[in-house]
Formats: C-alpha cells, sequence, structure tokens
C-alpha cells in the first residue's frame, strides 16, 4: 500500500503542509509512523479524506437541482471574447477551469472577471495518468 508523506499529501489535497498536521492532531486524519519514524498517511486514509472533504458543499447554497455532480464554486478570473465563443476561467480552490461557451450565452449570465460562478463538469471520458507509471 502506498504512503504519503505530510508534504505530498498537502499537495494533493491543495492545502500547506500545517494544515495537515493539524488534522492529524485532531484525529480527522490518520497518521502513523513509518520505520524512520516520520510522520505518513497511507493511501487509502487518504484518498478516503479527500473523498469525504470532497463530498463538502461546492456549489453555491440555493442553487437549482442538477445531475451533474462535478460542481465548483469559483471565481471567474478571465474572459476571452471572439466574434462567436467566450473563453471563461474559473478558479475553484487549487483547481483552474476553462471552458468555451458561446459569446451570446457569456453576455447574457452577465460573466465577467470577479463574478462568482459554479462551473459544472459534465464528460463522456475522463483520462488519468499515473507520474512515472508502472510496468
Amino acid at each position: 500500500m502506498p504512503t504519503y508523506s505530510i508534504g505530498r499529501a498537502a499537495a494533493l489535497l491543495g492545502v500547506s503542509p500545517e494544515t495537515v498536521r493539524r488534522w492529524a492532531d485532531r484525529g480527522q486524519l490518520r497518521m502513523e509512523r513509518d520505520g524512520t519514524g516520520n510522520r505518513a498517511i497511507d493511501g487509502v486514509s487518504l484518498a478516503a479524506f479527500a473523498k469525504g472533504r470532497a463530498a463538502g458543499p461546492h456549489a453555491e447554497q440555493g442553487e437549482v437541482r442538477t445531475s451533474v455532480r462535478n460542481a465548483f464554486a469559483g471565481i471567474v478570473t478571465a474572459v476571452t471574447l471572439d466574434d462567436v465563443l467566450a473563453q471563461i476561467e474559473v478558479q475553484s480552490g487549487p483547481h483552474r477551469l476553462v471552458s468555451l461557451v458561446s459569446r451570446e450565452a457569456a453576455e447574457e449570465l452577465g460573466i465577467e472577471v470577479g463574478v462568482r460562478v459554479t462551473a459544472r463538469v459534465k464528460a463522456t471520458q475522463v483520462h488519468v495518468d499515473l507520474p512515472g507509471g508502472r510496468g
């Protein structure tokens, strides 16, 4: 089973190492000592913790109900318009999302830099890469 250092777990969760330490000290995230005495988090526990955090509120309160499960509340950081399309960049926590919509839709919705939005992601394919690969 893979294990993760505090720093690596923090990077995966998008928080500081100190936040991971506080979660562990409060018993929210299980850590154990590895063979060298360093604190380590087993991969299964980290995955469960990450999944539990992801179940928290990510859409704005009071929004319409939807079948799309991947909703990211964020702020618009850039809008690039051409004659037909609008490219909208949204920052949601550590995640940067980019959406292409019609210019007409972007203008009707009043999307501009600084506006709070919820980006909803629904795709038929999701690609996953394993750093370093195996084999």
